[in-house]
């Protein structure tokens, strides 16, 4: 079914249906244990789930189970219940399309908004949306948020950030900055009931908290302005509340998840706020990273007395300065791209190189992108020229475990279920076949 496009439409919330049977998982959205529904993964961490079959070696020539053309794009693929959902350029409007999983046709698809153009890409979208449950979030590039049904595509309600919200949003022009400037990338999140936006600007709505059925606002909190990370949520060190964690133009930053509350900030600054990497947390750090200022580590603890958390930068490097590509944790350390083009392993609460390797990317150091997805023990690369590398997680050395080619030019993150990878290029979207 096809929703008629218009740009910051007005829905009128439907009535939720309470599902009949829930899979009961440890996770913060509801799916099921092989599904890829949001941006990176069921917990947002570039980890393929427990319990679900990953390759240890790959195929040299994985079988193409199916591939379609598609308009342009970045928004990542996702995967939930039996479908595949993707962002594209359709007639100058950001459209949300669904695909059986197994044979890729169309089930439907439905206009989001009108696209956005800067000079980094083709006018396309490029936040990827997020499903949970019998519900699909879709986010365009200029902050019109859609909840629709996943069985048929029709909108249950919308938000608009510039009309809701008051944000603005300037495009590529003059000193804009983070999502004002290349529009709002960060997937939304969710956790219990609650739905998280980075909206951003100085009315109170930096961080937006919706009823994830309703779209009801919860809470707002802080006057950052969004960047074009995806927020995350997460118990610090196992320590009460439940966090809410952003990457802003304006720093690092944790909310109480309940209430919005600020709970600590770490000052981050750059020219044109591009902070784009998603926030890892490994124990009580987290960890961020941009093109101008480094990749960070940051220490939480909290005063048992007077409850109040303190965040202190542990460790800076820009050896290994995170751009645009965002690493994923093992463990205690953490694998990511660095500036030379260069796969590391880090030592997460030190900052210490374990190793470095060169010579796996090909494309220009600036542009540069590789794609991280833990499967197991070891740890699934996709190259932005469509190589895909499996290697193993191990803080010694690199170690390859194979490589093959599956798609062409990219900047994706893929989606992994059942043995199979849903990945995007300039041209098509692709399912391939990585087990036997």
């Amino acid at each position: 079914m096809i929703q008629a496009p218009a740009s910051c439409f007005r829905a009128r919330p439907g009535r939720c249906r309470t599902a009949a049977t829930l899979c009961l998982v440890l996770l913060s959205t509801t799916c099921f244990a092989s599904d890829w529904p949001g941006w990176r993964g069921p917990q947002r961490d570039g980890h393929v789930p427990a319990g679900v079959a990953v390759p240890e070696t790959l195929p040299r020539e994985p079988r193409s189970v199916w591939r379609i053309k598609i308009g342009d794009g970045l928004a990542s693929p996702v995967v939930s219940g039996g479908k595949v959902f993707y962002l594209d350029n359709q007639e100058g409007q950001e459209t949300l399309h669904a695909l059986a999983r197994d044979t890729g046709r169309e089930l439907w698809r439905a206009p989001i908004d009108d696209v956005f153009k800067d000079s980094q890409y083709a006018p396309g979208p490029r936040c990827t949306p997020l499903v949970d449950g019998d519900r699909i979030y879709a986010q365009s590039s200029k902050g019109e948020l859609r909840c629709l049904n996943v069985a048929d595509g029709k909108i249950k309600w919308s938000v608009c950030f510039t009309q809701d919200f008051q944000a603005f949003f300037y495009g590529e022009r003059g000193q804009a900055q983070g999502a004002h400037r290349h529009g709002y990338t960060g997937s939304p999140w969710v956790d219990q009931q609650r739905l998280l936006l980075t909206v951003g600007d100085t009315n109170g709505a930096g961080i937006v908290c919706l009823d994830k059925q309703t779209g009801a606002v919860l809470w707002k909190s802080q006057d950052d302005r969004a960047g074009n990370a995806a927020p995350i949520t997460a118990l610090i060190g196992g320590v009460e509340p439940r966090q809410v964690v952003a990457f802003t133009v304006e720093g690092l930053i944790g909310l109480n998840l309940q209430n919005g509350e600020l709970l600590w900030r770490v000052p981050l600054t750059s020219t044109y706020g591009r902070h784009v990497s998603t926030p890892v947390i490994v124990g009580n750090f987290v960890i961020v990273g941009s093109h101008m200022r480094g990749t960070i580590g940051v220490e939480l603890t909290r005063d048992a007395g007077s409850g109040k958390w303190n965040a202190a930068v542990k460790w800076e490097t820009k050896d290994h300065t995170l751009n645009f590509a965002s690493p994923v944790a093992v463990g205690e350390y953490l694998y990511g791209l660095g500036p030379t083009k260069n796969i590391f392993c880090l030592e997460a609460k030190t900052g210490k190189e374990m190793w470095s390797k060169t010579g796996l990317l090909s494309t220009s150091a600036e542009k540069a992108h590789a794609a991280f997805v833990v499967v197991g023990k070891n740890v699934l690369l996709l190259t932005d020229t469509g190589e895909v590398i499996l290697f193993a997680a191990s803080s010694g050395e690199f170690k390859e475990l194979g490589r093959a080619q599956v798609c062409g030019v990219n900047w994706c993150n893929p989606a992994y279920t059942d043995g199979k990878l849903f990945l995007r290029d300039a041209k098509e979207l692709v399912c391939v076949e990585l087990l036997p």
